[in-house]
């Protein structure tokens, strides 16, 4: 359990991102504070549009929070970015949900 809260203490939420960065863009931004194991932007799956935030994931809690208390506010590519921990997100209990139904009805009126 311990080893799950520092993992989790190493990686980053960077909001506010321009469209325009991309992973390696925010590697770069963010590697002069350590090593950087993996930089993310999300992406709309539909569009392959940034969805205008990521995550930066350092070896280090000593090199997130470095990195943290000096970019958060911070300029990048023309936007100011907010930086936090991020935080784990909840398990999804995914039933599948949403899909095609039909259409008007079950056809037992098809004939009137």
């Amino acid at each position: 359990m311990i080893n799950a809260i520092r993992c989790m203490s190493t990686k980053l939420f960077i909001g506010g991102l321009s469209y325009g960065t991309d992973d390696h863009s925010l590697k770069d931004a963010f590697s002069s504070f350590g090593d950087v194991v993996e930089a993310r932007v999300i992406t709309d799956r539909d569009t392959g549009r940034s969805r205008g935030f990521g995550f930066v994931n350092f070896s280090t809690d000593e090199s997130a929070n470095s990195a943290l208390s000096a970019m958060d506010g911070q300029e990048l590519n023309g936007r100011n970015i907010r930086v936090s921990l991020a935080n784990e997100r909840p398990p999804r209990n995914n039933f599948g949900g949403g899909g095609f139904r039909g259409g008007y009805g079950d056809g037992a009126n098809d004939g009137y």
